[in-house]
């Protein structure tokens, strides 16, 4: 008895097996990196209703804001305040009293995305020195972009909260009979 053996086809098989291998792998990293992606966005989705109305628009992630006028920064998901303070960073909720009445409004804020920038404040302040006394931002308190009336404190967030209630998922604005 004589077993024939078709060679060219051990080898096709062979060769399908070697770009079915390679799919199953591409296919996962890609799924391992859209898994990740996925996770940023809604981490930056997380961030923007933690922004203070007094923030500049346009940015839907912020960590931290520089404040060039008083050479201080901002902590937007600790809400605190970091400062020079007798030689050394401190940081709390308020500004100390010696900052006077600073007015959040007309100041500029320069969005800063890095741990504890305050360690490279010299090269913030020479970056942004020519920042100070800036009035020409437009504030998330001004903004009429919906996205931002989520933050609690926009004038009107309460209007987007019963829009909110309304919808309910369902309905989106439109009457169901």
């Amino acid at each position: 008895m004589f077993v024939l053996y078709d060679l060219d086809k051990a080898v096709i098989t062979k060769k399908e097996n070697i770009m079915n291998y390679f799919f199953v792998l591409i296919t996962s990293l890609f799924m391992l990196g859209t898994t990740d992606i996925l996770n940023a966005q809604i981490s930056i989705n997380v961030n923007l209703d933690r922004q203070p109305i007094w923030g500049p628009t346009g940015y839907d992630y912020v960590e931290y804001y520089y404040l060039p006028d008083i050479e201080t920064y901002y902590s937007v998901p600790q809400s605190r305040f970091y400062y020079y303070n007798n030689g050394q960073w401190s940081n709390s909720k308020n500004l100390p009293s010696r900052f006077g009445k600073y007015d959040y409004y007309k100041s500029y804020k320069v969005v800063v995305n890095e741990r504890e920038p305050w360690k490279n404040h010299k090269n913030y302040k020479e970056k942004y020195s020519s920042y100070k006394n800036r009035h020409d931002q437009q504030f998330i308190r001004d903004s009429e972009d919906s996205k931002y009336f989520v933050i609690k404190k926009h004038p009107k967030h309460q209007n987007w909260v019963i829009q909110q209630k309304h919808d309910n998922g369902k309905h989106k604005g439109k009457n169901k009979k």
